[in-house]
């Protein structure tokens, strides 16, 4: 091996290990059609929040029209996305069809 390759090989290994991206955000949006409770609720069933970090992004969610509600590893984060997008409709609003959008972003 040339002394010069090793930069070469260091460089291609970091660049494999960033390519699977990380950490991970689950991004929830608002919308109409979901009530605070819904979302406290959601979030620490899902998220495992308590009642206060999930009270927090309630707010945000509403305020800023986004929260993200997780970061980490891809296989958890997409876990806690598809778990959000199947929690189903707020049955305290009758127009409420279904789950909260959610992304998963890199």
């Amino acid at each position: 091996m040339q002394a010069n390759a090793l930069p070469d090989i260091l460089e291609k290994t970091e660049e494999k290990i960033k390519e699977p991206g990380g950490p991970w955000k689950v991004v929830l949006w608002d919308d109409d059609s979901h009530t605070y409770d819904y979302v406290i609720e959601m979030l620490m069933e899902v998220c495992s929040m308590d009642i206060e970090t999930a009270f927090q992004h309630a707010v945000q969610v509403d305020t800023e029209k986004k929260t993200i509600v997780f970061t980490g590893e891809l296989e958890h984060a997409e876990n806690i996305h598809d778990r959000i997008l199947t929690y189903g409709p707020d049955p305290r609003m009758e127009k409420s069809k279904g789950s909260m959008t959610a992304t998963l972003e890199n």
